[in-house]
Protein backbone atom coordinates (compact mmCIF):
# COMPACT_ATOMS: atom_id res chain seq x y z
CA UNK A 1 0.00 0.00 0.00
CA UNK A 2 1.03 3.75 -0.54
CA UNK A 3 1.59 5.67 2.06
CA UNK A 4 -0.04 9.39 2.36
CA UNK A 5 2.96 11.32 1.64
CA UNK A 6 2.85 15.78 1.99
CA UNK A 7 3.61 17.39 -1.55
CA UNK A 8 7.24 18.64 0.44
CA UNK A 9 8.09 14.53 0.92
CA UNK A 10 6.91 13.47 -2.66
CA UNK A 11 10.29 13.77 -4.31
CA UNK A 12 12.41 11.70 -1.35
CA UNK A 13 9.88 9.42 -0.54
CA UNK A 14 9.53 8.38 -4.39
CA UNK A 15 13.53 8.02 -4.91
CA UNK A 16 13.30 6.09 -1.82
CA UNK A 17 10.37 3.61 -2.94
CA UNK A 18 11.79 2.95 -5.89
CA UNK A 19 15.47 1.81 -4.57
CA UNK A 20 13.90 -0.12 -2.01
CA UNK A 21 12.14 -1.89 -4.92
CA UNK A 22 15.91 -2.08 -6.33
CA UNK A 23 17.74 -3.25 -3.11
CA UNK A 24 14.62 -6.42 -2.90
CA UNK A 25 15.71 -7.79 -6.43
CA UNK A 26 11.96 -6.61 -7.66
CA UNK A 27 13.83 -4.75 -10.69
CA UNK A 28 17.00 -3.20 -11.92
CA UNK A 29 17.29 0.41 -12.85
CA UNK A 30 16.37 0.86 -16.58
CA UNK A 31 19.29 3.80 -16.35
CA UNK A 32 21.18 5.81 -14.39
CA UNK A 33 19.19 8.43 -12.50
CA UNK A 34 15.59 7.89 -14.90
CA UNK A 35 13.75 5.66 -12.08
CA UNK A 36 14.49 7.86 -8.94
CA UNK A 37 14.44 11.35 -10.94
CA UNK A 38 10.95 11.54 -11.29
CA UNK A 39 8.73 12.66 -7.87
CA UNK A 40 5.29 12.71 -8.66
CA UNK A 41 2.65 10.22 -6.43
CA UNK A 42 1.41 9.11 -9.80
CA UNK A 43 4.29 8.04 -11.73
CA UNK A 44 5.26 5.91 -8.60
CA UNK A 45 1.79 4.39 -8.63
CA UNK A 46 2.48 3.37 -12.49
CA UNK A 47 6.26 2.20 -11.09
CA UNK A 48 5.24 0.04 -8.35
CA UNK A 49 2.64 -1.77 -10.99
CA UNK A 50 5.29 -2.45 -13.76
CA UNK A 51 7.58 -3.48 -11.18
CA UNK A 52 5.63 -6.19 -9.99
CA UNK A 53 4.32 -7.51 -13.29
CA UNK A 54 8.07 -6.60 -14.40
CA UNK A 55 9.27 -9.36 -11.88
CA UNK A 56 6.44 -11.88 -12.51
CA UNK A 57 7.20 -11.77 -16.34
CA UNK A 58 10.30 -10.88 -17.63
CA UNK A 59 11.53 -14.57 -18.18
CA UNK A 60 12.72 -14.50 -22.10
CA UNK A 61 10.84 -16.75 -24.31
CA UNK A 62 13.79 -18.67 -24.56
CA UNK A 63 13.61 -20.11 -21.17
CA UNK A 64 9.87 -20.03 -21.00
CA UNK A 65 10.27 -22.88 -24.21
CA UNK A 66 13.09 -24.80 -21.62
CA UNK A 67 10.59 -24.64 -18.60
CA UNK A 68 7.87 -26.26 -20.25
CA UNK A 69 9.67 -29.04 -21.90
CA UNK A 70 11.60 -30.48 -19.23
CA UNK A 71 7.73 -30.75 -17.69
CA UNK A 72 8.74 -28.63 -14.26
CA UNK A 73 6.21 -25.48 -13.75
CA UNK A 74 8.96 -22.46 -12.18
CA UNK A 75 7.86 -19.49 -11.09
CA UNK A 76 8.18 -17.26 -14.30
CA UNK A 77 6.29 -20.27 -16.07
CA UNK A 78 3.57 -20.25 -13.66
CA UNK A 79 0.63 -18.17 -13.46
CA UNK A 80 1.11 -14.93 -11.58
CA UNK A 81 -1.75 -14.56 -9.52
CA UNK A 82 -0.55 -13.05 -5.64
CA UNK A 83 -3.05 -15.57 -3.60
CA UNK A 84 -0.69 -17.58 -1.61
CA UNK A 85 1.12 -16.42 1.37
CA UNK A 86 4.53 -17.75 0.39
CA UNK A 87 6.23 -18.60 -2.95
CA UNK A 88 8.04 -21.46 -1.06
CA UNK A 89 7.38 -23.16 2.41
CA UNK A 90 9.78 -25.19 3.17
CA UNK A 91 9.39 -28.07 6.14
CA UNK A 92 12.65 -28.66 7.68
CA UNK A 93 15.55 -26.30 8.56
CA UNK A 94 18.42 -28.74 7.81
CA UNK A 95 21.58 -27.64 5.78
CA UNK A 96 19.69 -28.29 2.29
CA UNK A 97 16.14 -26.54 3.51
CA UNK A 98 18.04 -23.36 4.78
CA UNK A 99 19.75 -23.58 1.84
CA UNK A 100 17.14 -23.67 -0.68
CA UNK A 101 15.30 -20.89 1.27
CA UNK A 102 18.04 -18.51 1.87
CA UNK A 103 18.70 -18.98 -1.63
CA UNK A 104 14.72 -18.56 -3.07
CA UNK A 105 14.15 -15.40 -0.97
CA UNK A 106 17.73 -13.85 -2.23
CA UNK A 107 15.89 -14.52 -5.71
CA UNK A 108 13.27 -12.68 -4.79
CA UNK A 109 10.56 -15.30 -3.30
CA UNK A 110 8.53 -15.01 0.04
CA UNK A 111 9.63 -17.53 1.93
CA UNK A 112 8.81 -19.36 4.98
CA UNK A 113 10.76 -22.33 6.86
CA UNK A 114 9.21 -24.26 9.86
CA UNK A 115 11.48 -26.25 12.54
CA UNK A 116 10.82 -27.73 15.92
CA UNK A 117 12.34 -26.48 18.87
CA UNK A 118 16.26 -27.13 19.43
CA UNK A 119 17.40 -30.23 21.08
CA UNK A 120 20.69 -32.28 20.30
CA UNK A 121 18.48 -35.26 20.55
CA UNK A 122 16.14 -35.67 17.74
CA UNK A 123 12.60 -36.84 18.65
CA UNK A 124 8.94 -35.90 17.50
CA UNK A 125 8.85 -33.06 18.74
CA UNK A 126 12.08 -31.65 18.78
CA UNK A 127 14.99 -30.63 16.11
CA UNK A 128 16.46 -27.10 15.57
CA UNK A 129 17.87 -24.96 13.12
CA UNK A 130 20.58 -26.75 11.47
CA UNK A 131 19.19 -30.73 11.32
CA UNK A 132 21.14 -33.31 11.70
CA UNK A 133 24.60 -32.19 10.51
CA UNK A 134 25.25 -29.28 12.79
CA UNK A 135 23.84 -30.43 15.88
CA UNK A 136 23.93 -34.50 16.07
CA UNK A 137 26.00 -35.24 12.85
CA UNK A 138 28.81 -34.22 11.22
CA UNK A 139 29.83 -31.11 13.12
CA UNK A 140 29.55 -32.48 16.56
CA UNK A 141 31.34 -35.68 15.57
CA UNK A 142 33.93 -33.86 14.27
CA UNK A 143 34.60 -32.52 16.93
CA UNK A 144 35.27 -35.52 18.81
CA UNK A 145 37.00 -36.59 16.40
CA UNK A 146 39.42 -33.65 17.25
CA UNK A 147 39.29 -34.02 20.57
CA UNK A 148 40.51 -37.97 20.35
CA UNK A 149 42.71 -37.31 17.79
CA UNK A 150 45.27 -35.89 20.12
CA UNK A 151 45.46 -39.50 22.41
CA UNK A 152 47.33 -40.36 19.48
CA UNK A 153 49.61 -37.19 18.82
CA UNK A 154 50.94 -37.82 22.77
CA UNK A 155 51.62 -41.58 22.06
CA UNK A 156 53.48 -39.96 18.42
CA UNK A 157 55.47 -37.37 20.67
CA UNK A 158 57.39 -39.93 22.66
CA UNK A 159 59.08 -41.40 19.57
CA UNK A 160 60.32 -37.41 18.48
CA UNK A 161 61.17 -37.32 22.38
CA UNK A 162 59.16 -35.57 24.08
CA UNK A 163 58.93 -36.39 27.81
CA UNK A 164 55.49 -36.26 29.32
CA UNK A 165 56.12 -35.99 32.98
CA UNK A 166 52.76 -37.10 33.93
CA UNK A 167 50.54 -39.07 31.77
CA UNK A 168 47.55 -36.83 29.82
CA UNK A 169 44.08 -36.65 31.30
CA UNK A 170 41.12 -36.41 29.56
CA UNK A 171 37.77 -34.73 30.58
CA UNK A 172 35.09 -36.21 28.74
CA UNK A 173 31.76 -33.79 30.29
CA UNK A 174 33.74 -30.83 29.62
CA UNK A 175 34.33 -31.94 26.15
CA UNK A 176 30.73 -32.17 25.90
CA UNK A 177 29.54 -28.99 27.25
CA UNK A 178 31.90 -27.12 24.87
CA UNK A 179 30.75 -29.51 22.08
CA UNK A 180 27.09 -28.21 23.15
CA UNK A 181 28.31 -24.63 23.66
CA UNK A 182 29.92 -24.66 19.76
CA UNK A 183 26.49 -26.63 18.53
CA UNK A 184 24.39 -23.82 19.93
CA UNK A 185 26.37 -21.18 18.65
CA UNK A 186 25.99 -22.70 14.93
CA UNK A 187 21.92 -23.17 15.60
CA UNK A 188 21.81 -19.53 16.14
CA UNK A 189 23.90 -18.42 13.50
CA UNK A 190 21.54 -20.55 11.24
CA UNK A 191 18.15 -18.64 11.97
CA UNK A 192 20.28 -15.21 11.66
CA UNK A 193 21.41 -16.43 8.09
CA UNK A 194 17.61 -17.15 7.72
CA UNK A 195 16.24 -13.94 8.93
CA UNK A 196 19.02 -11.93 7.20
CA UNK A 197 17.86 -13.51 4.23
CA UNK A 198 14.12 -12.57 4.35
CA UNK A 199 12.87 -15.72 5.64
CA UNK A 200 10.36 -15.78 7.72
CA UNK A 201 11.31 -18.65 10.40
CA UNK A 202 8.68 -20.75 12.51
CA UNK A 203 9.14 -22.66 14.98
CA UNK A 204 6.86 -25.32 15.35
CA UNK A 205 6.18 -29.09 13.95
CA UNK A 206 4.57 -28.46 9.89
CA UNK A 207 2.13 -31.16 8.12
CA UNK A 208 0.58 -30.74 4.89
CA UNK A 209 -3.34 -30.28 5.29
CA UNK A 210 -3.97 -29.99 1.57
CA UNK A 211 -2.65 -28.78 -1.53
CA UNK A 212 -0.54 -25.62 -1.45
CA UNK A 213 -1.10 -25.93 2.45
CA UNK A 214 1.05 -26.56 5.57
CA UNK A 215 -0.20 -26.14 8.88
CA UNK A 216 2.20 -25.30 11.83
CA UNK A 217 1.08 -25.02 15.57
CA UNK A 218 -2.47 -25.24 14.56
CA UNK A 219 -2.05 -22.29 12.06
CA UNK A 220 -2.29 -23.12 8.34
CA UNK A 221 -0.58 -21.14 5.30
CA UNK A 222 -0.53 -21.36 2.08
CA UNK A 223 2.40 -21.44 -0.24
CA UNK A 224 2.94 -22.00 -4.27
CA UNK A 225 5.64 -24.61 -3.75
CA UNK A 226 6.14 -26.88 -0.75
CA UNK A 227 9.63 -28.52 -0.01
CA UNK A 228 10.13 -31.26 2.15
CA UNK A 229 13.25 -31.21 3.87
CA UNK A 230 12.86 -32.90 6.79
CA UNK A 231 16.25 -34.97 6.48
CA UNK A 232 16.16 -38.92 8.80
CA UNK A 233 16.52 -40.19 11.82
CA UNK A 234 18.24 -43.11 13.68
CA UNK A 235 16.35 -46.21 13.04
CA UNK A 236 17.88 -49.35 15.15
CA UNK A 237 16.35 -53.20 14.58
CA UNK A 238 13.12 -54.54 16.87
CA UNK A 239 15.32 -57.00 19.07
CA UNK A 240 14.77 -57.92 22.24
CA UNK A 241 16.28 -55.81 24.59
CA UNK A 242 16.45 -53.02 22.13
CA UNK A 243 15.43 -50.42 24.84
CA UNK A 244 18.94 -50.58 26.64
CA UNK A 245 20.71 -49.66 23.40
CA UNK A 246 22.14 -46.15 22.92
CA UNK A 247 22.20 -44.41 19.76
CA UNK A 248 24.08 -42.15 18.28
CA UNK A 249 22.14 -39.09 18.96
CA UNK A 250 22.77 -40.62 22.46
CA UNK A 251 26.71 -41.03 22.33
CA UNK A 252 27.19 -37.69 21.89
CA UNK A 253 25.50 -36.86 24.81
CA UNK A 254 27.26 -39.69 26.91
CA UNK A 255 27.95 -37.67 30.69
CA UNK A 256 30.73 -39.71 31.38
CA UNK A 257 32.94 -42.80 29.26
CA UNK A 258 32.51 -46.32 29.76
CA UNK A 259 34.96 -49.01 30.34
CA UNK A 260 34.13 -50.95 27.19
CA UNK A 261 31.28 -50.29 24.35
CA UNK A 262 29.78 -52.85 21.99
CA UNK A 263 28.95 -51.25 18.76
CA UNK A 264 26.67 -52.69 16.42
CA UNK A 265 27.35 -51.75 12.56
CA UNK A 266 30.16 -51.24 10.17
CA UNK A 267 28.85 -47.96 8.24
CA UNK A 268 30.82 -45.22 8.69
CA UNK A 269 28.96 -43.50 11.65
CA UNK A 270 29.50 -46.71 13.38
CA UNK A 271 33.37 -46.90 12.54
CA UNK A 272 34.06 -43.51 13.46
CA UNK A 273 32.37 -43.82 16.58
CA UNK A 274 34.87 -46.51 17.41
CA UNK A 275 37.74 -44.50 16.75
CA UNK A 276 36.41 -41.92 18.94
CA UNK A 277 35.83 -44.37 21.86
CA UNK A 278 39.00 -46.30 21.25
CA UNK A 279 41.56 -43.63 21.11
CA UNK A 280 39.82 -42.08 24.31
CA UNK A 281 40.68 -45.23 26.10
CA UNK A 282 37.27 -47.56 26.07
CA UNK A 283 37.73 -51.03 25.23
CA UNK A 284 36.31 -50.99 21.74
CA UNK A 285 34.08 -54.03 19.90
CA UNK A 286 32.59 -53.65 16.66
CA UNK A 287 30.04 -56.32 15.46
CA UNK A 288 29.02 -56.55 11.84
CA UNK A 289 27.44 -59.32 9.08
CA UNK A 290 29.70 -58.78 6.36
CA UNK A 291 33.36 -60.02 6.37
CA UNK A 292 34.48 -55.93 5.67
CA UNK A 293 33.20 -52.53 7.07
CA UNK A 294 32.45 -50.29 5.13
CA UNK A 295 30.52 -51.48 2.59
CA UNK A 296 29.82 -49.76 -0.80
CA UNK A 297 33.39 -48.69 -0.36
CA UNK A 298 36.23 -50.06 -3.15
CA UNK A 299 37.01 -53.46 -1.58
CA UNK A 300 40.89 -52.89 -1.04
CA UNK A 301 40.26 -50.06 0.82
CA UNK A 302 37.50 -51.77 3.22
CA UNK A 303 40.18 -54.39 3.83
CA UNK A 304 42.88 -52.03 4.87
CA UNK A 305 40.69 -50.07 6.97
CA UNK A 306 39.81 -52.93 8.89
CA UNK A 307 43.68 -53.81 9.12
CA UNK A 308 44.15 -50.31 10.41
CA UNK A 309 41.29 -50.31 12.87
CA UNK A 310 43.01 -53.97 14.23
CA UNK A 311 46.14 -52.49 14.37
CA UNK A 312 45.05 -48.95 16.60
CA UNK A 313 43.58 -51.95 19.21
CA UNK A 314 40.07 -52.22 17.77
CA UNK A 315 37.96 -55.54 18.30
CA UNK A 316 36.30 -56.10 15.23
CA UNK A 317 33.87 -59.31 14.75
CA UNK A 318 32.75 -59.65 11.65
CA UNK A 319 29.55 -62.04 10.21
CA UNK A 320 28.44 -61.45 13.10
CA UNK A 321 24.67 -60.55 13.60
CA UNK A 322 22.98 -58.97 17.02
CA UNK A 323 20.06 -60.91 18.41
CA UNK A 324 19.26 -59.62 21.92
CA UNK A 325 21.07 -57.49 24.59
CA UNK A 326 20.35 -57.70 28.40
CA UNK A 327 20.63 -55.36 30.82
CA UNK A 328 22.68 -56.76 34.08
CA UNK A 329 23.47 -53.50 35.80
CA UNK A 330 23.67 -49.84 35.11
CA UNK A 331 27.13 -50.02 33.58
CA UNK A 332 26.60 -53.53 32.57
CA UNK A 333 25.02 -55.02 29.17
CA UNK A 334 25.45 -58.35 27.77
CA UNK A 335 25.05 -57.91 23.69
CA UNK A 336 24.02 -61.90 22.36
CA UNK A 337 24.90 -62.74 18.72
CA UNK A 338 23.23 -65.35 16.39
CA UNK A 339 25.94 -67.57 16.61
CA UNK A 340 25.92 -68.19 19.96
CA UNK A 341 28.25 -65.22 21.11
CA UNK A 342 28.25 -63.23 24.62
CA UNK A 343 29.82 -59.93 25.25
CA UNK A 344 29.37 -58.33 28.13
CA UNK A 345 30.38 -54.70 28.11
CA UNK A 346 29.60 -50.99 29.89
CA UNK A 347 27.38 -49.74 27.20
CA UNK A 348 25.69 -51.22 23.58
CA UNK A 349 25.62 -48.82 20.52
CA UNK A 350 23.75 -49.55 17.62
CA UNK A 351 24.54 -47.43 14.52
CA UNK A 352 22.53 -49.84 12.26
CA UNK A 353 21.53 -47.46 9.84
CA UNK A 354 18.78 -44.05 9.58
CA UNK A 355 15.71 -43.70 7.91
CA UNK A 356 13.77 -41.53 6.07
CA UNK A 357 11.79 -38.86 8.36
CA UNK A 358 8.42 -38.33 6.95
CA UNK A 359 6.05 -39.44 10.13
CA UNK A 360 2.90 -36.99 10.72
CA UNK A 361 4.01 -35.06 7.33
CA UNK A 362 0.70 -35.76 6.14
CA UNK A 363 2.14 -36.83 2.75
CA UNK A 364 -0.51 -39.43 2.01
CA UNK A 365 -3.00 -36.50 2.01
CA UNK A 366 -1.63 -34.65 -0.74
CA UNK A 367 -0.61 -38.22 -3.47
CA UNK A 368 3.00 -37.82 -2.36
CA UNK A 369 4.52 -41.44 -3.64
CA UNK A 370 6.80 -43.10 -0.90
CA UNK A 371 10.05 -45.57 -2.11
CA UNK A 372 9.67 -49.13 -0.10
CA UNK A 373 11.74 -47.83 2.58
CA UNK A 374 9.66 -45.06 3.52
CA UNK A 375 11.79 -42.36 0.84
CA UNK A 376 9.66 -39.78 -0.66
CA UNK A 377 10.02 -40.26 -4.24
CA UNK A 378 11.53 -37.52 -6.66
CA UNK A 379 12.24 -36.96 -10.68
CA UNK A 380 15.58 -35.52 -11.16
CA UNK A 381 14.58 -32.34 -10.54
CA UNK A 382 13.57 -32.62 -6.64
CA UNK A 383 9.54 -32.69 -7.65
CA UNK A 384 7.44 -35.58 -5.94
CA UNK A 385 4.37 -36.77 -7.07
CA UNK A 386 2.45 -34.31 -6.24
CA UNK A 387 1.63 -31.07 -7.99
CA UNK A 388 3.57 -28.20 -6.32
CA UNK A 389 5.76 -30.25 -3.25
CA UNK A 390 9.45 -30.89 -3.58
CA UNK A 391 12.13 -33.23 -1.62
CA UNK A 392 15.44 -32.78 -1.15
CA UNK A 393 18.23 -34.04 1.55
CA UNK A 394 18.29 -37.54 3.44
CA UNK A 395 14.31 -37.78 3.27
CA UNK A 396 14.63 -38.62 -0.38
CA UNK A 397 17.52 -41.34 0.47
CA UNK A 398 19.68 -40.32 -2.62
CA UNK A 399 23.16 -39.11 -1.41
CA UNK A 400 22.54 -38.77 2.16
CA UNK A 401 25.41 -36.12 2.66
CA UNK A 402 25.18 -32.45 3.32
CA UNK A 403 26.84 -31.10 0.57
CA UNK A 404 24.45 -33.15 -1.40
CA UNK A 405 21.52 -31.69 0.23
CA UNK A 406 23.12 -28.30 -0.25
CA UNK A 407 23.74 -28.74 -3.92
CA UNK A 408 20.22 -29.93 -4.48
CA UNK A 409 18.65 -27.00 -2.59
CA UNK A 410 20.77 -24.66 -5.04
CA UNK A 411 18.64 -26.58 -8.03
CA UNK A 412 15.18 -25.97 -6.17
CA UNK A 413 16.07 -22.10 -6.37
CA UNK A 414 17.27 -22.32 -9.96
CA UNK A 415 14.06 -24.38 -11.31
CA UNK A 416 11.25 -22.39 -9.00
CA UNK A 417 12.65 -18.59 -8.75
CA UNK A 418 15.40 -18.18 -11.80
CA UNK A 419 13.37 -20.02 -14.11
CA UNK A 420 15.83 -22.45 -15.13
CA UNK A 421 15.13 -25.71 -14.58
CA UNK A 422 18.01 -27.67 -13.19
CA UNK A 423 18.53 -31.26 -12.39
CA UNK A 424 20.19 -32.28 -9.04
CA UNK A 425 23.57 -33.64 -10.29
CA UNK A 426 24.81 -36.95 -8.40
CA UNK A 427 27.73 -37.73 -10.51
CA UNK A 428 31.46 -37.82 -8.84
CA UNK A 429 30.32 -36.65 -5.25
CA UNK A 430 33.34 -36.67 -3.09
CA UNK A 431 33.18 -38.11 0.57
CA UNK A 432 34.89 -39.05 3.25
CA UNK A 433 34.77 -41.19 6.56
CA UNK A 434 36.40 -39.63 9.93
CA UNK A 435 38.07 -42.65 10.77
CA UNK A 436 41.72 -42.80 12.35
CA UNK A 437 43.09 -43.30 9.98
CA UNK A 438 40.36 -41.31 7.31
CA UNK A 439 39.23 -42.23 4.49
CA UNK A 440 37.81 -40.52 1.40
CA UNK A 441 37.08 -41.09 -1.90
CA UNK A 442 35.54 -39.67 -5.26
CA UNK A 443 34.57 -41.48 -8.78
CA UNK A 444 34.16 -45.33 -8.91
CA UNK A 445 35.38 -48.37 -6.92
CA UNK A 446 37.26 -50.58 -8.47
CA UNK A 447 34.90 -53.34 -8.82
CA UNK A 448 32.41 -49.93 -10.22
CA UNK A 449 34.71 -49.77 -12.93
CA UNK A 450 35.02 -52.97 -14.08
CA UNK A 451 31.27 -53.61 -14.11
CA UNK A 452 31.33 -50.82 -16.33
CA UNK A 453 34.58 -50.74 -18.64
CA UNK A 454 35.51 -54.48 -18.33
CA UNK A 455 39.39 -53.26 -18.53
CA UNK A 456 40.77 -51.31 -16.08
CA UNK A 457 44.33 -50.04 -14.99
CA UNK A 458 45.09 -49.92 -10.95
CA UNK A 459 47.50 -48.07 -9.55
CA UNK A 460 47.94 -48.14 -5.85
CA UNK A 461 50.87 -47.15 -2.77
CA UNK A 462 51.29 -48.49 0.14
CA UNK A 463 52.93 -47.16 2.20
CA UNK A 464 54.26 -45.51 5.88
CA UNK A 465 54.56 -42.05 6.16
CA UNK A 466 57.65 -39.94 6.90
CA UNK A 467 55.52 -38.99 10.47
CA UNK A 468 56.18 -42.61 11.27
CA UNK A 469 58.83 -44.04 10.68
CA UNK A 470 60.07 -42.22 13.80
CA UNK A 471 57.26 -41.94 15.85
CA UNK A 472 56.66 -45.41 16.39
CA UNK A 473 53.16 -46.01 14.88
CA UNK A 474 51.99 -49.03 12.64
CA UNK A 475 49.39 -46.84 11.02
CA UNK A 476 50.15 -46.66 6.91
CA UNK A 477 48.74 -44.74 4.25
CA UNK A 478 46.56 -46.42 1.22
CA UNK A 479 46.44 -44.18 -1.87
CA UNK A 480 44.77 -45.49 -5.22
CA UNK A 481 43.60 -44.62 -8.56
CA UNK A 482 41.83 -46.14 -11.14
CA UNK A 483 42.17 -45.61 -14.95
CA UNK A 484 40.06 -46.07 -18.06
CA UNK A 485 43.03 -47.81 -20.24
CA UNK A 486 41.22 -46.59 -23.63
CA UNK A 487 40.58 -43.25 -22.36
CA UNK A 488 43.16 -42.66 -19.70
CA UNK A 489 40.56 -41.12 -17.85
CA UNK A 490 41.02 -41.41 -14.13
CA UNK A 491 37.58 -42.79 -12.73
CA UNK A 492 38.22 -43.30 -9.13
CA UNK A 493 40.92 -41.81 -6.75
CA UNK A 494 40.83 -43.50 -2.91
CA UNK A 495 43.09 -42.52 -0.45
CA UNK A 496 43.01 -43.92 3.33
CA UNK A 497 45.91 -41.60 5.30
CA UNK A 498 46.22 -38.61 7.74
CA UNK A 499 44.24 -35.97 6.24
CA UNK A 500 42.09 -37.87 3.76
CA UNK A 501 39.25 -35.71 3.13
CA UNK A 502 41.68 -32.54 2.78
CA UNK A 503 43.34 -33.80 0.20
CA UNK A 504 40.34 -35.43 -1.68
CA UNK A 505 38.78 -32.07 -2.09
CA UNK A 506 41.04 -30.91 -4.67
CA UNK A 507 41.26 -33.84 -6.16
CA UNK A 508 37.65 -33.67 -6.64
CA UNK A 509 37.84 -31.06 -8.98
CA UNK A 510 40.42 -32.81 -11.28
CA UNK A 511 38.23 -35.63 -11.35
CA UNK A 512 34.89 -34.08 -12.16
CA UNK A 513 37.13 -31.60 -15.26
CA UNK A 514 37.99 -34.97 -16.36
CA UNK A 515 41.88 -35.42 -15.86
CA UNK A 516 43.75 -37.85 -17.47
CA UNK A 517 46.50 -40.18 -15.84
CA UNK A 518 48.87 -38.28 -18.02
CA UNK A 519 47.28 -35.10 -16.46
CA UNK A 520 48.30 -36.17 -12.94
CA UNK A 521 51.56 -37.35 -14.31
CA UNK A 522 52.90 -34.12 -15.54
CA UNK A 523 51.30 -32.18 -12.25
CA UNK A 524 54.87 -31.76 -9.90
CA UNK A 525 54.36 -33.15 -6.75
CA UNK A 526 54.50 -31.10 -3.51
CA UNK A 527 57.35 -32.97 -1.33
CA UNK A 528 57.77 -34.10 1.28
CA UNK A 529 54.47 -34.76 1.46
CA UNK A 530 51.70 -38.18 1.21
CA UNK A 531 50.15 -36.58 -1.63
CA UNK A 532 52.49 -36.38 -3.73
CA UNK A 533 51.97 -40.27 -3.95
CA UNK A 534 49.23 -38.84 -5.94
CA UNK A 535 51.19 -37.73 -8.99
CA UNK A 536 54.39 -40.32 -8.94
CA UNK A 537 52.38 -43.40 -9.02
CA UNK A 538 54.38 -44.85 -13.27
CA UNK A 539 53.81 -48.94 -12.70
CA UNK A 540 50.54 -50.10 -13.24
CA UNK A 541 49.89 -52.51 -9.75
CA UNK A 542 47.51 -54.20 -11.82
CA UNK A 543 45.40 -54.13 -15.58
CA UNK A 544 41.94 -55.86 -15.50
CA UNK A 545 40.73 -56.73 -18.74
CA UNK A 546 37.61 -58.28 -20.26
CA UNK A 547 39.90 -61.50 -21.41
CA UNK A 548 41.77 -62.05 -18.53
CA UNK A 549 40.34 -60.93 -14.85
CA UNK A 550 43.80 -59.66 -14.26
CA UNK A 551 47.63 -59.53 -15.36
CA UNK A 552 49.96 -58.87 -12.98
CA UNK A 553 52.54 -55.38 -13.99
Amino acid sequence: PTPKLSSADGRRASDASALILILHGWCRPVSSGSMLARSSLAYKHKLSSQIFLRRRTSSSSLRKCSARSSGVRTMASSDSGDSFDYDLFTIGAGSGGVRASRMSAAAGGRVAICEMPFSTKASDSAGGAGGTCVIRGCVPKKLLVYGSSYATSFQDAKGFEWELDTEPRHHWGKLIAKKNAEINRLTGIYQKLLGGAGVEYIEGRGKIVGPNEVEVNGKVYTARNILISTGGRVSVPDLPGVEHVISSDDALELPELPKSMAIVGSGYIALEFACIFNAMGVETHVFYRQPLPLRGFDEEVRQFLYEQMVEKGIHMHPNESPEAVEKKADDAYVLKTASGGSHEVGKVMFATGRKPNVKNLGLETVGVEMAQNGAVKVDPYSKTTAEGIWAIGDVTDRINLTPVALMEGMAICETLFKNNPTKADHTEVPCAVFTQPPVSCVGMTEEEAIAEFGDVDVYTSNFRPMKHTISGSGERCLMKLIVHPTTDKVVGVHIVGDEAGEIMQGIAIAVRMGATKHDFDRTIGIHPTAAEELVTMRTVTRQVRKEAKAVAS
